[in-house]
């Protein structure tokens, strides 16, 4: 199979890509190859055919394909966090927008079955480190909503932080129940909205 344009690019400036970047490299074409051809076809010795790379290359940044998969699992969620989180502190939004804008997209983002993330994260089923990993991304997710709420409230961080943790566990909830068809998905963007903007705009301080 002729790798693609995008994969056969990071092999013509292998030789000036430093560890830091070798790694960037390694998990975008890990990207590629789970929306392309599936996770299932996301091992080493494929990463390194895609990337223009040779093994030992790969094998220096992942011992397993296990390791592979939950860098990749792992780097897909932060993306997403990060580039939300800096969208909405790049633009000022009322209270009420941030709820809705931050509750649209933790629902579509966790009821996602057809995105990478969903993919790679079946590949990793029944895994520990798995388990392990989904509690530090449920923290991450944490962080972002005190950040994006942060500025709408008038509750103490740590108080603000509390709630946002059963926020976080609200969505997860939302989203499951979508994907169960007990709502849709404007039904729990909308449950969710509401929980958001109820436990920050209208929360006393503590």
């Amino acid at each position: 199979m002729e790798a693609s344009p995008k994969t056969d690019r990071p092999a013509r400036v292998a030789k000036r890509l430093s560890k830091v970047e070798r790694r960037r490299q390694l998990l975008d074409t890990a990207l590629l190859v789970v929306r392309e051809e599936g996770a299932d076809r996301l091992t080493l010795g494929h990463l390194a055919v895609c990337a223009g790379v040779s093994k030992p290359v790969v094998y220096d940044h992942f011992e397993t394909r296990s390791e592979l998969l939950i860098a990749l699992y792992r780097w897909i969620d932060t993306q997403k966090v990060d580039a939300f989180r800096e969208a909405m502190t790049a633009s000022r939004h009322s209270g009420t927008e941030t709820a809705g804008l931050l509750a649209a997209a933790y629902i579509q983002c966790a009821a996602d079955i057809d995105g990478e993330f969903h993919a790679v994260g079946a590949a990793l089923a029944g895994s520990e480190e798995k388990a392990a990993v989904f509690q530090e991304l449920l923290a991450n997710s944490v962080a972002m909503f005190v950040a994006v709420l942060a500025p709408h409230s008038r509750l103490s961080s740590d108080e603000l932080k509390r709630r946002c943790v059963g926020l976080v566990g609200a969505g997860e909830a939302l989203a499951a129940a979508k994907l169960r068809g007990d709502c849709n998905e404007g039904e729990a963007i909308a449950t969710l909205t509401g929980i958001i903007d109820g436990a920050v705009q209208r929360g006393e301080p503590s």
